[in-house]
């Protein structure tokens, strides 16, 4: 059976993609994550940092576990205003923070209609598709919390705010020596809160190889908790095969800002 060119540039797209947008937004309120106020706030360590971050209790429906040697690969840039953007999509803090730790947290896999197993090979190009897409149809989010002394959770927004800015034309990135390139950076509306909020999309388009070109979409969010910030990565392979919307999860912003109150 032979596959049509666009089945395999959207799966080529799909699977190559990342991406990134911003969103500021400002809330009052405090939080476990920030315990002093101001230039004389202190971060707080790694230890303290892994009791707040999500849990598997919190997400029914998810995989909370390690974040992978593949998703965890680092996305690098010679455009330095660039810097901030390409660490939050490699599931890190905008900026170098004196503490961290992260969690990758995968949706688990939609059940299909037909209980009934069936062989790849026996079915149309549709159909192969429709259940490509279905499988890989799952938000996949790296989330990260860092923290910082001082006014360094605040630098560490402004900084991604900037980049935001410096490169919503887009910029050219690198990783695992794949070149990467990003055509746009938006701001989107952020789905969590806390004292302030950067949240974006970023669009990566795969040059032609042969079956021609594409884009593929992919969401990020940083929000400030005193001296903390989350940070949240989302994916979603199987939309953006779709091209279908979707969002940095929303659960998953829930659950870890509950534990950061």
């Amino acid at each position: 059976m032979k596959r049509s060119s666009g089945g395999r540039l959207c799966a080529t797209v799909a699977v190559s993609a990342l991406s990134f947008a911003l969103v500021t937004g400002c809330s009052d309120g405090g939080s476990k994550a920030a315990a002093d106020q101001g230039p004389a706030r202190k971060a707080l360590s790694a230890a303290e940092l892994k009791k707040l971050i999500v849990t598997q209790h919190e997400l029914p429906g998810y995989a909370v576990g390690e974040v992978t040697e593949a998703r965890g690969r680092r996305i690098t840039t010679d455009k330095a205003a660039c810097g901030p953007l390409t660490r939050v999509l490699s599931g890190l803090a905008p900026t170098e923070a004196p503490a961290s730790t992260d969690r990758m947290v995968t949706e688990n896999a939609k059940k299909r209609p037909s209980a009934k197993p069936t062989s790849l090979d026996d079915l149309d190009e549709g159909e192969f598709e429709k259940t490509m897409r279905t499988s890989l149809d799952r938000d996949v989010t790296t989330v990260a919390l860092a923290s910082y002394d001082g006014d360094g959770a605040e630098r560490a927004l402004t900084s991604l705010s900037a980049a935001v800015t410096a490169c919503a034309g887009g910029f050219t990135g690198r990783q695992a020596g794949t070149a990467v390139r990003f055509t746009r950076v938006a701001v989107e509306k952020a789905v969590g809160g806390g004292d302030a909020s950067v949240a974006f999309a970023a669009t990566m388009r795969q040059e032609d190889d042969g079956d021609g070109a594409g884009t593929a979409l992919v969401h990020a969010e940083v929000d400030r908790h005193g001296s903390t910030v989350s940070v949240y990565f989302t994916s979603n392979l199987g939309a953006m095969m779709a091209e279908k919307a979707y969002r940095v999860t929303p659960a998953v912003v829930k659950a870890q800002e509950t534990r950061l109150k």
